[in-house]
């Protein structure tokens, strides 16, 4: 398991999300950036759009998609 928080997935809090997979991880963010703005979180707002447009544009999301799983690669074990 290996441990990214909301902020280095590009939100703006510290909650630790962990994964077997950057794709646990990142589909955990999406998750909760959802939830936090279901419940009426704003500060997370900005974070989902851009996660709702990277899915709605895969190809120009790949740059972040990329970054994030040589970043979660190069993370040590929990």
């Amino acid at each position: 398991m290996k441990t990214m928080t909301c902020k280095q997935l590009g939100g703006p809090c510290d909650l630790e999300l962990r994964g077997e997979k950057a794709d646990d991880v990142i589909h955990a963010q999406d998750s909760h950036l959802k939830e936090m703005v279901a419940n009426g979180d704003t500060a997370h707002e900005p974070a989902l759009k851009d996660m709702q447009g990277r899915w709605k544009r895969p190809i120009a999301g790949l740059g972040w998609y990329r970054s994030t799983k040589k970043t979660f690669a190069a993370l040590p074990e929990d």
